[in-house]
């Protein structure tokens, strides 16, 4: 047998050894657009459902007002929210204005917000913050996307947040882990990426929706629907969810 007969075949073999490689991953793509399909009329009951259960959303970080939700947001980065709330009152205490966080040492925010995690970036974002408020917006948080997206530590889902909490201003839907886990129990997404989840929970939910839905997602994921021991004979959504993940 000749070299370029032996090297055909080969390649031949290697060709077929890839083909039911190529099937599954062509199934597995199918399953995916199959799964982001979402009847409406499930969304629909969703959105009600939690409506009923929880008609008045609240943002599950204590504040009083745009400068403590802003600063406690930014400390809510790979931190949950009960851990923050722990914090912030003494951090509001002892800062209560951008005017006198812009002015704190270093070190001595890092020691209040050390149990948040990553509390050295965390402190220098804070104060970064409260500078930028105290220099270029007269000591009051922006209200305008592009104007929060210009201070330290704050992303858009930081400025989602902010805005729809304070203004009432729906730029996207807020996806923590608890919005991304169970909109993918639910099948309004099968993304893992935030971004992407965000995205697909966009274009499905009516916008006046997008704002309380987070809310009641974040407070469903704490009470019933668990990470690792969701109550799934206790949720209202069980009759009709399809419970991916789970």
């Amino acid at each position: 047998m000749s070299a370029a007969s032996g090297k055909k075949r080969a390649t031949t073999k290697k060709k077929a050894a890839r083909k039911p490689a190529a099937k599954k991953k062509a199934a597995k793509r199918k399953r995916a657009v199959r799964r982001k399909r979402v009847d409406p009329e499930w969304r629909d009951t969703v959105l009600a459902r939690l409506a009923d259960w929880l008609p008045h959303a609240e943002c599950a970080l204590d504040h009083s007002n745009p400068f403590e939700l802003t600063a406690a947001t930014i400390l809510s980065a790979q931190c949950t929210d009960e851990r923050v709330n722990m914090v912030t009152p003494a951090l509001f205490a002892r800062y209560p204005t951008p005017e006198e966080l812009a002015s704190s040492e270093q070190e001595d925010v890092e020691e209040i917000v050390r149990s948040t995690g990553f509390f050295r970036n965390k402190a220098k974002n804070l104060r970064g913050m409260a500078q930028r408020v105290v220099d270029a917006y007269d000591g009051q948080i922006p209200r305008e996307m592009d104007d929060l997206l210009t201070l330290p530590g704050v992303a858009r889902k930081t400025a989602n947040v902010v805005r729809g909490v304070c203004w009432g201003l729906a730029d996207g839907v807020v996806v923590d882990t608890h919005v991304k886990r169970i909109s993918r129990r639910l099948g309004f997404t099968n993304k893992t990426d935030p971004v992407q989840v965000e995205r697909d929970l966009v274009a499905l939910l009516p916008q006046e929706a997008w704002i309380d839905y987070s809310h009641r997602i974040i407070h469903l994921g704490r009470r019933i629907c668990d990470a690792r021991k969701p109550l799934c004979d206790e949720c209202f959504l069980a009759d009709g969810c399809p419970r991916v993940d789970v």
